[in-house]
């Protein structure tokens, strides 16, 4: 069993969870890894339920991942199962089968096919997930789901996380209000190139798996896709989102640009709803860096005047990446040339002479040089602050992002030099 982590400084409480329609779940401790504690969560959807996902982009993926990317096309969901303490990853036929056993043990509670069941695990690598576990907790996990199950999910899904994550928030569409809440788990291995290590959102829109997944790509691209606590993409990582319709609001109109997922992203019919989602993902993925194994200190990395958005976007995160920024915002030094070393080195046009750093919002250097008259003082009172913003302006272009990290303790090599102890 992992050791037992000091809840993280900078931990938020857990959100007021209510309901939300079509959607019941629940946690249990079904003794996969811990002792205990839950690590087994079920959630049943309503028929009509439709799904979009995001999933990691490692070249190792778990076997739920897979799994869930090969029925994803589908676009319907009856049922989840999210297991803790072992990912299911590199279990070869095993892991397959233990996909296979699992939804199909899933699908006849809930009356589906094993096709409309989303599985996911997460924990160890490489070692051999027991079905049997999860298929004998399942009826009993089946018989106990509860609409206000939220709070012991979002439990049951954490591995080295110190708090449980979720969010939630009301949006109209169609004249009807609609309520989109969801949780996540990560503090270790985080640097997702999709999603955080695993995140599942649900609401009572009706609203086409296409749009669905145009909103939560679009959304993910601009909050989990902005996190890294170490640079380590998990072969896990998935984010899902759930729409069971339960809400009763109006199909949109076949005339409507928003039915095309092309333009999901813009209509103004989604415009409320397209907020509200991208609010609770940003809420859940600042969640996860709170997180960060050992974490401290939150960063968040502000990077104008790129060439591109997607090159302040890889600047951003060369700087949110770097052990030697991470170590010296741990060490609240104002170390404003291991930012300078951050850009420099990532591969992304910069030029010396028109580079510009600052941190709390005090210019520090400008065109090549110290700022004349830099007076270090508030900056190191900034430093001493829990929450710390750096800025990096390029001066080469139009291109913008923000990203977030948190700095590099002792506390990270504490945790995962005795992971599987």
């Amino acid at each position: 069993m992992a050791q037992i982590i000091a809840t993280s400084p900078l931990a938020q409480p857990m959100p007021e969870l209510g309901s939300v329609r079509g959607v019941r779940l629940q946690a249990m401790a079904a003794g996969i890894r811990y002792k205990g504690r839950t690590d087994l969560v079920l959630a049943e959807f309503i028929p009509g339920t439709t799904v979009a996902g995001v999933f990691t982009q490692s070249k190792c993926p778990g076997a739920p991942v897979d799994w869930c990317r090969a029925i994803l096309p589908g676009g319907q969901a009856r049922a989840l199962v999210v297991n803790a303490g072992n990912a299911n990853v590199f279990t070869g036929r095993a892991g397959r089968e233990t996909c296979e056993s699992t939804a199909r043990a899933a699908a006849e509670l809930a009356g589906c096919t094993p096709e409309q069941v989303y599985l996911a695990s997460t924990g160890v690598i490489g070692e051999i997930l027991p079905a049997e576990r999860i298929t004998k907790a399942l009826p009993e996990l089946h018989e106990a789901l509860s609409e206000t199950g939220w709070a012991d999910a979002a439990r049951g899904i954490m591995t080295t996380d110190t708090f449980p994550k979720a969010a939630v928030r009301t949006a109209m569409l169609g004249g009807v209000e609609v309520v989109i809440q969801g949780m996540a788990k990560g503090s270790g291995m985080i640097a997702p190139d999709m999603a955080t290590m695993l995140g599942f959102v649900a609401t009572d829109a009706a609203l086409p798996a296409p749009v669905l997944q145009a909103l939560l790509s679009a959304g993910v691209k601009k909050t989990f896709n902005c996190i890294t606590v170490d640079s380590d993409t998990s072969t896990s990582d998935m984010v899902l989102l759930f729409a069971t319709g339960a809400a009763g609001n109006a199909p949109l109109p076949t005339t409507s640009p928003a039915t095309s997922p092309e333009n999901a992203i813009d209509s103004p019919e989604l415009a409320d709803f397209r907020a509200a989602l991208n609010d609770v993902l940003h809420t859940l993925a600042l969640m996860v860096i709170r997180d960060g194994e050992g974490a401290t200190k939150l960063m968040t990395i502000s990077v104008s005047g790129a060439v591109s958005d997607a090159s302040a976007w890889r600047v951003g995160m060369a700087i949110g990446n770097s052990p030697l920024v991470k170590t010296a915002i741990a060490g609240e030094d104002a170390n404003w040339g291991r930012i300078v070393m951050a850009v420099g080195k990532c591969g992304e046009p910069a030029d010396r002479d028109t580079l510009s750093v600052s941190i709390g919002g005090v210019c520090i250097a400008r065109n090549g040089t110290v700022t004349d008259g830099y007076d270090e003082t508030p900056v190191v009172a900034h430093m001493k602050g829990q929450e710390i913003d750096i800025a990096v302006d390029l001066g080469l272009g139009n291109g913008s992002a923000r990203v977030w990290s948190c700095d590099l303790t002792h506390g990270y090599i504490d945790i995962n030099g005795s992971y599987r102890s």
